[in-house]
């Protein structure tokens, strides 16, 4: 079940941040309506790495649809790996 609290309980943060365990943020309203979601910084970071492994895999897929496939040895010979 989330975590959901007023903004106004920031007064008591230590409360709010002891709520907070990973993969289980605490999200915060503003007037009734969800504005904020506190994570851990090590799940934050996990979440951008994600995104930006992501992105880059994306694009990969994008330059192969427009430029073609690379091989196994076309790969290997451009990382200077023996096959």
């Amino acid at each position: 079940m989330p975590n959901i609290k007023p903004v106004s309980d920031l007064r008591n943060y230590n409360e709010v941040l002891r709520d907070i365990a990973m993969g289980e943020p605490v999200f915060l309203t503003k007037n009734g309506r969800g504005r904020y979601a506190l994570v851990e910084i090590k799940e934050y970071e996990q979440m951008r790495a994600t995104i930006r492994l992501l992105s880059e895999l994306s694009r990969g897929e994008q330059s192969a649809h427009e430029q073609g496939w690379l091989s196994m040895d076309e790969v290997e010979a451009a990382l200077g790996v023996a096959g």
